[in-house]
């Protein structure tokens, strides 16, 4: 029984004391609300040093909720009513106007006649950049501080290095107070104080960045007469040791940059020359409208979006994954189409395959300049697919081509499937290896030659899935593929899908390095020339060359 009085006792002292607390709190926060509503009114003062005095009083407050008006007063978009309130005017691309109330951002439909600009000059603007970076640098949301510090870090200035010093003690997450520490030091280089400056310099060394090196360069060059703005040994020597640091850094992330944008184009070359390796590797035709496949799988892309804007709005992120197999079945059936219209009558005539399907080409090129017209269209990235993921500092990954790599690692493992473990992928090779002999057993060559170059030309227009979400689409698309398609199928091994794969990374890799170092033109002629030297060297490519090809 005591036990229960004791607990009963201690639960109404608790109740009792938030109670307390709760009264203590109320005032102080309308204190603060009606101490945050006088100041912003300041902002549509019509006397300029009452301005700047509200923008100090909202500095000194803290509260995110002015950001908004500081930041329209700062690139003076800032409207005050007749009653004082406050809008923000945010003009629209297309034309148009949006008119915000502020603090709460609620769309005003129709704003009240009689709005005037702010009076805003130099020393408001400024005043009102410096209450910004401030409240951005305490605010609570990270990304907003991470924002700011960032920002401090490429463009830092005197004026705010008491304010970076602030921050700075009080930050408690390792990105910004790295971002911070980076920005102080830039400042701290033109210290009077050996320490400082000795100090700066190793956390140049330790947290920055190719940007940072022509600063530390500035600092040890040495003039006509033999002087450095630097004059400390041990600066010198430390600012020496960070710019050797800085380049080993920067040049470590250009070859993971290189390494990733090499893949990224060997996904679009292995997708592209995927369905060729098929219908040129197992088949034997040389198909010069190839690259008008891949055209037409943007082209389907392309349709589907516009049918989500038009019915499904709401759903619009997802047109990408929609477009996959309309690509797939669209591409596929016009490649059907054409071996059974065309194709099937000229197997084993390499030469008049290759005059037929460059006419094709010619024929699907123009059908989509009449029905598209000449000029690209645009393909519009979804949410998910815009951006990207920043790596290092500087060094962003955009999330297509990321998509990219992984749809195209997607698609080889099902076409690999499909060929190895499914009774049409057992057809195919056994087409393939021994045509009269898969015939006599009761296999429809026939059939599976129209299924195979459907499926190669499918696999094309995935590839053309993949291209619109990286560049605009035009009927020339397919062009600046089809010779690149067939380097890769060549060098790889004819009729080979892992020596595609091979061939094709390869190639993207190789061709990705070069560029920065011999430019772009001369990188392609060097590619070429290596892929010559080779094909000299080892006629049958990457993997030995087996199928209708290798018999004949």
């Amino acid at each position: 029984m005591s036990d229960l009085l004791r607990s009963s006792r201690r639960y109404r002292l608790w109740l009792v004391f938030l109670l307390c607390v709760q009264a203590l709190a109320a005032p102080a926060s309308a204190e603060g609300d009606e101490a945050f509503a006088s100041a912003l009114a300041g902002l549509g003062s019509s006397s300029r040093t009452r301005m700047i005095e509200a923008v100090e009083q909202l500095a000194a407050l803290g509260d995110d909720r002015a950001l908004p008006a500081l930041e329209a007063l700062a690139d003076r978009r800032l409207r005050v009513g007749p009653d004082g309130a406050l809008y923000s005017l945010t003009s629209l691309v297309g034309g148009g106007e949006v008119v915000k109330r502020i603090p709460s951002l609620e769309i005003v439909s129709e704003p009240p006649p009689g709005l005037r600009k702010a009076k805003v000059n130099n020393r408001v603007k400024r005043a009102a950049r410096g209450a910004i970076a401030r409240l951005q640098l305490r605010a609570s949301d990270p990304a907003v501080r991470l924002a700011a510090a960032t920002k401090m870090r490429t463009q830092p200035s005197v004026e705010s290095a008491e304010l970076i010093r602030a921050a700075l003690a009080e930050e408690t997450h390792a990105n910004i107070a790295e971002a911070l520490r980076v920005a102080l030091a830039q400042l701290q280089l033109e210290s009077e104080s050996v320490e400082l400056r000795l100090a700066a310099a190793e956390t140049l060394g330790e947290f920055g960045d190719a940007g940072l090196a022509p600063q530390l360069r500035d600092r040890l060059q040495v003039d006509s007469e033999g002087h450095r703005p630097e004059t400390d040994s041990q600066v010198v020597r430390a600012l020496e040791a960070s710019l050797a640091a800085i380049e080993r850094r920067a040049s470590f992330i250009e070859f993971g940059a290189n390494l990733f944008y090499g893949t990224s184009l060997a996904s679009i070359l292995c997708l592209a020359a995927l369905g060729l390796a098929i219908t040129f590797g197992l088949m034997g035709v040389i198909n010069m409208a190839h690259g008008e496949m891949v055209m037409l799988g943007a082209y389907a892309t392309y349709v589907v979006q516009n049918l989500f804007l038009e019915y499904a709005p709401a759903h619009f992120d997802v047109y990408p994954l929609a477009a996959i197999p309309v690509a797939f079945m669209v591409v596929g059936a016009i490649g059907m189409a054409m071996e059974r219209s065309v194709i099937r009558h000229l197997y084993g005539r390499p030469l008049e395959t290759l005059l037929a399907t460059w006419g094709i080409s010619l024929l699907l090129i123009q059908s989509v300049r009449l029905i598209f017209g000449a000029q690209n269209v645009e393909v519009a990235n979804p949410e998910w697919l815009s951006g990207g993921i920043e790596v290092a500092y500087g060094v962003v990954l955009p999330r297509s081509r990321i998509a990219i790599i992984a749809f195209a690692v997607i698609v080889v493992s099902t076409i690999t499937f499909v060929l190895q473990r499914t009774s049409l992928g057992l057809r195919v090779r056994a087409v393939t290896q021994n045509r009269a002999m898969a015939g006599a057993l009761g296999v429809s060559t026939h059939r599976v030659d129209m299924w195979t170059f459907g499926l190669g030309c499918a696999i094309a227009g995935l590839g053309g899935v993949a291209l619109s979400q990286i560049g605009n689409v035009g009927p020339e698309l397919g062009r600046g593929y089809i010779v690149d398609s067939f380097l890769v199928v060549v060098v790889g091994g004819v009729g080979k899908i892992v020596g595609t794969v091979w061939a094709a990374f390869g190639l993207g890799l190789l061709n990705k390095f070069l560029e920065p170092a011999v430019g772009a033109v001369f990188g392609k002629i060097l590619v070429l020339v290596f892929i010559i030297l080779f094909i000299q060297r080892r006629p049958q490519g990457l993997f030995a060359q087996r199928g209708r090809a290798a018999e004949a």
